[in-house]
């Protein structure tokens, strides 16, 4: 197997890209609010938090979302878009889908079902100023999307009575059936004895009789497009009459170019035809068009988003490229490629100054796609990082304002909580990718993530090498970095491979160029899983040709967190082992070293800071000229986040000592707290920073591990430090 390395013709289309992309104005993530910061005194803060349909007051200076684990609506002040404030929150006694506003209110559709059989819930008007209830509508069943029309007259509600996903394997076609509504508005408070249910069965050519609309959204003729997205069709209804203008089919698409299967690898050369949109979200472009995201639910799922005609033209398809974009980026959800892959969930249209945007967000990919519409194919501009599952946005087109909602709360996993993120339009290039990888030769994106070690060429400034963890467990790489470039770029990709088969049983967490063309590469071991502790070296093909297995003088004593980081000092190797093993004192850890002339273990002991919350280990050993840098971290998310160090220390220091025998301990310096770095993009601080290195020129660069985007908002940190 050899490595993948891109044509001439590609990097010049990334270049040619960035430079477009420089010059124009674009989105850069200003502020995160973690929802939980709305918790009320007499709620449980470990409690589970969700912020998923959110909107705008109609000064642009105020967020509502819903929040449907706490039952609520909670309020966010953005008068400082930079620094958002929670704003209150308010018990709305059910399940709210839904929020609109519409001048000093927010209408807000609650799920009070007792069952799926048995479904009911409300369309409440809420003051944003005072956050009491004005008025509230019943609605004869289980809402999900509210939309008002531009010019205030009305409501929509699409009523979707879900089905039971357990019952049947989930198949669609569980009554009762789903319907609209329509409510007019006086000063913003439904009028409910004028509510109109406008029936949408007997449309579909699936389970037309179990209508389940999802998503409502109005045109400036007060028609309302609808999404059935397990039905698979789209409809246009006149708000003022209740007639149905328009119905069709949403369609399929030939997919090529897609991961199909859930296979510890990253493989784009799978197809699959005729694929259902079955589309969740929808937007009007303007009074003619309107864009989808192709979400999917049981049996579909097109992985892009899709521009109609009012008329059930397609005007534009995105297939796989979107996804393609996600890829690149290092986002790509591996462990969702047997299903929906990246699930386009959302969509949100603004016009900021002269130019018409769309957003479409990718729930399983946590990135929002950015594109111009430009009456035809809409041109690419940009991916966002969002937080974990973005839900939906909104715009607020008079502040050059995006607001996102990303619905996923990982408290009970020690991970990320529920944010809104805010981004601004400006002339500052993207601040994020900050790495990115280009096509292979066929024309398929390189697929990369959870890049775990880092190691310079020591030849060349700007030449990086990294090497990706056991979350691609069927794909050890090592990827070659063009650190010289903005974003990064990784210009190889090279599989590692042993008797011409891909490496099995590796879990690679640090790498070294050997001097000669070759590499070091340490595998962390878990021995329940009948991985061993390991290192390994590679020629420049990846090809391994030696591996040092640890001793048993080392063995005895392992535990499951091995070695983190390698790194090479003339003729000896040191290994950083992540965690105490059970002879290691409180606070300390080995670094091993091993002779590559005389074949002898050592060790040194490293102290570790004290853990506040969780535990502190180290993720990385890397060459000094006079000594070695180390990461130390604790394995804290967020504001509990404090251990994410550079520490060095001296070559003097590194005196091992046979295993087995009393080690010395070294003392260390504190080069660089990584906590600013990692709160520079202005999201949350992120777990886990793996990698650093020193390239030939004397510069550093540091990049932090996205778990393969298993339960990570996906975003990678490649970053320079200058000279140390």
């Amino acid at each position: 197997m050899s490595e993948r390395r891109f044509t001439r013709a590609t990097l010049a289309l990334l270049v040619a890209a960035a430079a477009s992309t420089a010059q124009a104005q674009s989105f850069n993530r200003i502020a995160s609010f973690p929802v939980a910061q709305n918790m009320t005194a007499s709620q449980d803060p470990a409690g589970k938090t969700s912020a998923e349909i959110i909107a705008a007051s109609a000064d642009g200076l105020t967020l509502v979302y819903s929040d449907s684990p706490r039952g609520g609506l909670g309020f966010v002040d953005i008068s400082d878009a930079a620094k958002p404030r929670a704003a209150g929150f308010v018990d709305m006694g059910g399940e709210p889908t839904s929020v609109a506003t519409i001048a000093n209110l927010v209408l807000a559709g609650v799920n009070t079902s007792s069952s799926f059989t048995a479904p009911s819930g409300f369309l409440a008007a809420v003051s944003l100023r005072d956050q009491t209830e004005k008025g509230r509508c019943d609605l004869g069943g289980q809402p999900d999307s509210v939309a008002i029309s531009k010019d205030g007259r009305f409501a929509a509600v699409a009523i979707e009575n879900e089905r039971d996903e357990d019952l049947g394997d989930g198949a669609p076609g569980q009554l009762p059936a789903g319907f609209l509504v329509i409510l007019p508005l006086q000063d913003g408070i439904p009028q409910c004895d004028a509510l109109r249910r406008v029936e949408l069965t007997g449309l579909a050519e699936i389970a037309s009789e179990d209508p389940e609309p999802e998503f409502v959204d109005f045109n400036d003729r007060n028609e309302v497009v609808v999404t059935l997205q397990e039905n698979n069709h789209l409809a246009i209804v006149a708000a003022e009459t209740g007639e149905i203008v328009h119905h069709f089919s949403a369609g399929s698409v030939d997919l090529a170019g897609i991961d199909i299967a859930k296979d510890g690898q990253l493989d784009f050369t799978g197809s699959r035809p005729g694929v259902l949109r079955e589309p969740d979200a929808v937007k009007w472009l303007d009074d003619e068009r309107f864009v989808i995201a192709n979400e999917g639910d049981y049996q579909g799922g097109a992985r892009g988003f899709t521009i109609f005609h009012r008329d059930g033209r397609v005007l534009f398809e995105s297939g796989a490229d979107f996804e393609h974009r996600i890829v690149q980026a290092g986002h790509y959800p591996e462990k969702r490629s047997g299903k929906k892959g990246a699930e386009p969930e959302g969509v949100a249209v603004g016009v900021f100054g002269e130019q018409r945007y769309i957003f479409v967000l990718s729930e399983r990919a946590s990135v929002i796609g950015v594109y111009r519409d430009t009456g035809a194919a809409p041109e690419f501009v940009q991916l966002l990082p969002s937080g974990i599952a973005p839900e939906s946005a909104v715009v607020i087109p008079a502040r050059g304002l995006l607001a996102s909602a990303n619905e996923k709360d990982l408290l009970e996993d020690g991970g990320a909580r529920s944010h809104v993120m805010l981004y601004r339009l400006g002339e500052a290039a993207p601040a994020y990718p900050q790495l990115v990888s280009g096509s292979d030769a066929s024309g398929m994106p390189v697929g990369w993530g959870a890049l775990s070690g880092l190691a310079a060429d020591p030849g060349k400034p700007g030449l990086l090498y990294a090497v990706n963890d056991s979350f691609y467990s069927q794909q050890p790489t090592i990827f070659t970095i063009d650190a010289s470039r903005t974003p990064a770029l990784i210009t190889a990709a090279t599989p590692v491979t042993l008797n011409g088969k891909v490496a099995e049983k590796l879990d690679l967490e640090g790498i070294v160029a050997d001097g000669q063309g070759g590499f070091w590469l340490a595998s962390e071991g878990r021995t329940d899983k009948d991985i061993p502790h390991a290192i390994y070296h590679s020629n420049a093909a990846g090809e391994i040709d030696r591996t040092l297995n640890f001793p048993p003088e080392l063995l005895q004593h392992e535990k499951r967190f091995g070695a983190e980081g390698i790194t090479l000092i003339g003729d000896r190797l040191w290994i950083a082992i992540q965690r105490s093993w059970k002879d290691d004192p409180e606070n300390t850890v080995k670094l091993v070293s091993y002779d590559l002339k005389t074949d002898q273990w050592g060790a040194v002991r490293y102290p570790t800071e004290t853990a506040r919350q969780g535990w502190v280990g180290l993720s990385e050993i890397s060459r000094a000229e006079d000594g070695v840098y180390i990461i130390e971290r604790d394995n804290q998310i967020g504001e509990q986040a404090a251990i994410k160090r550079l520490y060095r220390v001296a070559l003097s220091e590194l005196t091992p000592a046979p295993l087995g025998s009393d080690l010395p301990l070294v003392n260390k310096q504190l080069l660089r707290d990584f906590i600013p770095d990692l709160k520079a993009l202005n999201g949350f601080v992120v777990d886990k920073i793996e990698g650093f290195t020193v390239d030939a020129a004397g510069n550093g660069f540091a990049v932090t591990d996205n778990d393969g985007v298993d339960d990570s908002s996906g975003e990678t940190y490649f970053f320079p430090t200058g000279k140390l």
